[in-house]
C-alpha cells in the first residue's frame, strides 16, 4: 500500500463517514497483504507443472521440445495470474475500508484465482495427447473455473456497489456498477466458450480463452479509466475546447 494512502487512512475515522455505524469496518492492509501472498504463491508454484524430462544421452533437446505445451501452459497461467493481480491492485486502490461481505467476496475470488493453473495444465496435456474427447473435457473444465473466477469478480463489484461507504472518496458512484459489465462479459463468454468447445471444436474456445485475459489486462484500471478511453476523452475535450475558442474568435 502506498505511503500517501496509509497517511490518508490514519487521519480518517472509519465510523465517522459510515451511515451505518453498527457495521464493523477495518483497513484493507491485511486483506491486500494476504491476497498478494496467495497470488504470489500461485505464480511461484506454476513452474512445478514443467516436469524435468528423463532422457538418454543426446536426446535432451528432443525431450525438451516435446514438452512445448507445458511451456505454453506456464506462460498462459503466469500471464493470467499477473492480470488478476493487476485487477486486484486497481480495485483495492479505490477501496477505503473492508467489511465482512467484502472479505468473503475476496476469499471467493482468491479460491477461483488459485485454481486457474489446474485447468490450464490439464488443457495443455490434453492438447498434447491429441485426443479430441479429452480436449473437449479440458476445455469445459477451463471454461467452468475461469467463468467462476469472473463470477467472483462480479460479487466483489456488487459488494462495492451496494456498500459505497467502503470506497475511497474520489471514486465516482458509477465506477463499480460499470465494472460489473466486465465481470458479466467474462461469465457469459466463458460459458459460450465451454459450450462451443464441447459441441463444436476446442479451437474456437481457445480463441476466447486467449482474448479474455488480454481484455482484462487492457481494462485492469477499469472500463472508464483505460488508457485508450482516457486518451480519446482528452482528444475529444481538446477538440470541443478548440471549436469553442475558434467560435469566440469568429464573433
Amino acid at each position: 500500500m502506498s505511503t500517501a494512502k496509509q497517511d490518508t487512512r490514519r487521519a480518517a475515522k472509519p465510523q465517522q463517514d459510515s451511515p451505518w455505524p453498527h457495521v464493523r469496518l477495518s483497513e484493507t492492509d491485511r486483506l491486500e497483504t494476504f491476497s498478494d501472498s496467495v497470488l504470489s504463491i500461485t505464480i511461484t508454484l506454476l513452474v512445478a507443472e514443467i516436469v524435468r524430462p528423463e532422457y538418454a544421452s543426446g536426446q535432451l533437446l528432443e525431450k525438451l521440445t516435446a514438452q512445448w505445451a507445458s511451456y505454453i501452459a506456464f506462460l498462459a497461467s503466469f500471464c493470467y495470474a499477473g492480470v488478476i493481480w493487476l485487477n486486484h491492485r486497481a480495485v483495492f486502490a479505490r477501496v477505503r475500508y473492508c467489511d465482512r461481505s467484502l472479505h468473503l467476496a475476496n476469499l471467493f475470488l482468491l479460491l477461483t484465482s488459485a485454481l486457474i493453473p489446474l485447468p490450464t495444465a490439464i488443457l495443455s496435456a490434453a492438447i498434447q495427447s491429441g485426443n479430441q474427447f479429452d480436449a473437449k473435457v479440458a476445455v469445459t473444465l477451463y471454461a467452468a473455473i475461469a467463468g467462476s473466477m469472473c463470477l467472483a469478480w462480479l460479487v466483489v463489484f456488487h459488494v462495492l456497489t451496494i456498500h459505497p461507504y467502503l470506497v475511497e472518496d474520489g471514486v465516482g458512484p458509477d465506477f463499480f456498477p460499470k465494472e460489473r459489465f466486465r465481470a458479466w462479459a467474462g461469465v457469459i463468454l466463458y460459458a459460450v466458450a465451454g459450450l462451443a468447445g464441447w459441441l463444436s471444436t476446442p479451437k474456437l474456445a481457445m480463441l476466447i480463452f486467449l482474448a479474455l485475459p488480454v481484455f482484462y489486462g487492457v481494462t485492469s484500471e477499469g472500463l472508464t479509466e483505460t488508457r485508450l478511453r482516457l486518451q480519446f476523452g482528452k482528444a475529444h475535450r481538446h477538440a470541443i475546447a478548440k471549436g469553442d475558442h475558434e467560435g469566440l474568435r469568429s464573433e
